[in-house]
């Protein structure tokens, strides 16, 4: 499992860091799109689909990404899909963890599949968008999820005892989300005060933004927000696979299970770091 995990990573970094680092917007654009139409066949199967229901799925998050380009939209995309995103998420993703599993697998499957594919959509947009921003403003939002969920173990291993949701992700704890957080909190520090003033980067950081433009409480509100929209994002893709009875995603990464398992976080702090962004950019 372990040599199976070193080298999917390997591979999968081979193909990332160029196109990450390429100066064109889209190498990383194609990379993240192959990744969310996979992400949207392996949604297609944990909602209902069967193999050729499910490909039909990824194919249409394709065709949706392709007419947003057709549109415009991945040169310029409407600042409000920022907030219907946020809506989203925040709403949509309260009112599914509430409801629960048995919640869940009760909502009709076509709704379940759409709004899957929607997400993916948005979520695709706002990586080109945050990559032609930057290479620094995309870096330090992934890193955000990162170490988001790297805190969260260590802080869940080491102080954990009251149970974040435990039908849905019982590994989870109260006190691994606020080692999130704080864990987030001391990159930005980092990031903000040392990488964006003493390294040549491309671009201001998402933590320099806020800090520069929303001030230490602005900035303190909005990146704890986001540090817990990742944990949201993992606990929606933990219970629509609980809904499923799968443990993975899918079987895509050998080691890793699948690209959902891998992105699942990714999918709300992406676009909604972009809608922070403009409300930072507009303070």
């Amino acid at each position: 499992m372990l040599k199976q995990r070193v080298i999917t990573a390997i591979v999968l970094l081979a193909v990332l860091l160029p196109a990450l680092f390429a100066e064109a917007v889209w190498p990383f654009a194609l990379f993240t799109l192959a990744m969310v139409a996979a992400a949207g066949w392996e949604w297609g199967r944990l909602n209902g689909l069967r193999d050729a229901g499910a490909l039909v799925l990824a194919v249409l998050v394709l065709v949706l990404c392709i007419a947003a380009v057709e549109s415009g939209w991945f040169v310029a995309p409407p600042a409000a899909l920022w907030w219907v995103a946020m809506l989203l998420w925040v709403l949509g993703g309260a009112f599914s963890l509430r409801a629960g599993v048995a919640g869940w697998a009760g909502h009709p499957r076509l709704a379940r599949q759409g709004i899957g594919a929607f997400a993916l959509v948005l979520a695709w947009l706002a990586f080109a968008d945050a990559r032609a921003v930057g290479i620094n403003f995309l870096l330090s939002v992934l890193c955000l999820v990162w170490m988001a969920d790297i805190a969260a173990y260590f802080g869940g291993r080491r102080f954990g005892r009251r149970k974040l949701a435990p039908a849905i992700s019982p590994g989870k704890s109260w006190e691994g989300v606020y080692s999130g957080m704080a864990g987030v909190l001391l990159l930005a520090i980092i990031w903000a005060f040392f990488i964006d003033r003493k390294l040549d980067v491309d671009s201001a950081s998402l933590y320099a933004l806020v800090f520069d433009r929303l001030g230490v409480i602005g900035a303190v509100l909005a990146l704890v927000f986001l540090a817990a929209m990742s944990v949201v994002g993992d606990l929606v893709e933990s219970l629509v696979k609980r809904s499923a009875g799968a443990k993975d995603s899918s079987r895509l990464l050998p080691g890793h299970g699948g690209v959902l398992d891998r992105i699942d976080a990714l999918l709300p702090v992406v676009p909604l770091a972009v809608a922070v962004r403009q409300l930072a950019l507009a303070a």
